[in-house]
């Protein structure tokens, strides 16, 4: 059987201080996936919802840490993020993607974000900005 393969890596490392997993596969290909999107983009039902069009927009998720990375079998792999979320495998095919098209996907969720009235920094809780106010120009 000569059907090719699906690439597998062979080095995984969470880097705390940069915030990414860096994903070197066997065909010679490395990715750095940001923490905030592989949560963003969970492949868990608890963010794709459990069936097209139920997706769950993610917000707030900027500062989010990968806690630690628990093996799946011998083709994924299930991060542990630090606001709880630990119901995603990732299976290499799923990290291969993220990494090969990550440029439009962050593209897709910032739109997302901006379409419902968010930023990558405010979450739900993010208040807009006050239109006036005494506009003594000084921060208190």
């Amino acid at each position: 059987m000569s059907a090719p393969s699906s690439p597998v890596p062979v080095s995984f490392k969470v880097r705390k201080l940069s915030r990414v997993v860096e994903v070197e596969f066997d065909d010679g290909v490395m990715y750095a996936l940001p923490f905030e999107l592989m949560r963003v983009y969970s492949p868990s039902a608890e963010v794709r919802g459990h069936g097209p069009g139920q997706e769950v927009l993610q917000t707030g998720k900027r500062d989010v840490e990968i806690h630690g990375i628990e093996p799946v079998g011998n083709y994924g792999v299930k991060p542990l993020f630090s606001d709880g979320h630990a119901s995603g495998i990732f299976t290499w095919d799923y990290l291969y993607q993220l990494g090969r098209d990550q440029a439009a996907m962050w593209e897709a969720y910032l739109q997302k974000l901006e379409a419902a009235g968010f930023t990558r920094e405010s979450g739900r809780d993010h208040q807009p900005e006050a239109v006036g106010g005494h506009g003594c120009g000084h921060s208190h």
